[in-house]
């Protein structure tokens, strides 16, 4: 008797999410589809990306065309999504994963606009208010979840505590960390440290029922004191905006400097292997994308400067995610969190 052929995770993808899309996106779609793991509804003006796919030998069998007309540019305001381009790729994609014919979204497009449009379509995880983009950063102990890294520029102390929850559970649930130590981003590790903003977020956390360690200031994120990083919107895109420029200075310095060297050209290539392994530590494109974490299905996304080789990557970790019960898990937290703050204002 034959074997029933595993389900592949269907993935609706953004084409028109990114600063190089839609060619990057169809390129990484395919390559992704080559590994036969996974289907791929491309969201999109149909006549644009058809043109697309004729570079290349046709529309393969996983995929398939949804059209989308209206476009999101990375430069317009998130609410265009829900008010002006309702037909957008990015909401399209979104509604698809509402509808359940698809289990999981990729968009490189503006993350503004992303969390809005799948907010839209699949709401909140009860309980939740803001989503959080998290994003994982290399450490000496080996990688720092980071969030809020974009999503949400401005916050209360409540979606500080929300975040620190939802991290400390994708820590441990996805990254596998057992008892992950949550820390808050401040401008020094004294509990009376910070803004008024932190200083609230730092109660709100030490009784959160988590790993609390305190505060920690940027240098701790790439020493392995906290796996996980909460901090706001605006912190959190700086922190990691300067994370890569920082990798990208490193890696081009040390070609640099090889180059004017016989001798120094000689021992990078001698060292190539770890040369190999520090671009592959820095370089964002390795993870793909990062979840929206609060959102109530799964949605990721990636850098808009997205190569092919990242978008293959989050079409990956969106099937991961997906396949996970990451999103249950953060949901009987928050509840149980909620049920026990009841409890003690009825006592």
């Amino acid at each position: 008797m034959l074997k029933k052929a595993p389900k592949k995770t269907r993935i609706a993808v953004d084409a028109m999410g990114g600063d190089r899309a839609p060619a990057v996106v169809v390129e990484g779609c395919l390559r992704a589809l080559e590994s036969g793991r996974v289907s791929i509804s491309l969201v999109g003006p149909t006549a644009r990306l058809r043109r697309e796919f004729r570079k290349f030998r046709g529309l393969p069998q996983d995929l398939r065309i949804v059209d989308a007309p209206d476009v999101v540019g990375m430069d317009e305001a998130p609410v265009t999504v829900l008010r002006r381009k309702k037909d957008s790729s990015m909401a399209s994609a979104a509604r698809l994963v509402a509808r359940g014919d698809a289990d999981a979204m990729v968009t490189a497009g503006n993350t503004g606009a992303a969390w809005i449009a799948a907010k839209a379509a699949l709401g909140m995880i009860p309980g939740l208010e803001r989503p959080a983009l998290a994003v994982i950063l290399p450490s000496t102990g080996g990688q720092t979840l980071l969030l809020d890294a974009g999503a949400n520029i401005l916050c209360t102390p409540r979606h500080l505590l929300h975040y620190a929850i939802m991290g400390s559970r994708y820590a441990e649930k996805v990254l596998g960390i057992r008892h992950p130590a949550v820390g808050l981003m401040s401008v020094g590790e004294e509990e009376n440290k910070g803004s008024p903003l932190i200083r609230e977020g730092y109660q709100k956390l030490s009784a959160a029922g988590i790993n609390f360690i305190g505060n920690v200031e940027g240098r701790d994120i790439f020493s392995g004191k906290a796996d996980v990083v909460v901090t706001d919107g605006f912190t959190g895109n700086v922190i990691l905006k300067v994370t890569e420029g920082l990798g990208e200075m490193v890696i081009s310095s040390l070609v640099e400097e090889a180059r004017k060297s016989t001798v120094h050209s000689a021992g990078l290539l001698m060292a190539k292997g770890v040369f190999r392994k520090l671009k592959k530590k820095v370089d964002y494109s390795e993870y793909g994308g990062a979840p929206l974490l609060g959102i109530n299905g799964p949605c990721l996304v990636a850098h808009g400067r997205s190569s092919a080789q990242a978008i293959m990557n989050a079409v990956f970790f969106a099937a991961s995610y997906a396949a996970s019960d990451i999103i249950e898990n953060i949901a009987e937290t928050v509840a149980r969190m909620e049920t026990q703050k009841g409890n003690q204002e009825h006592a």
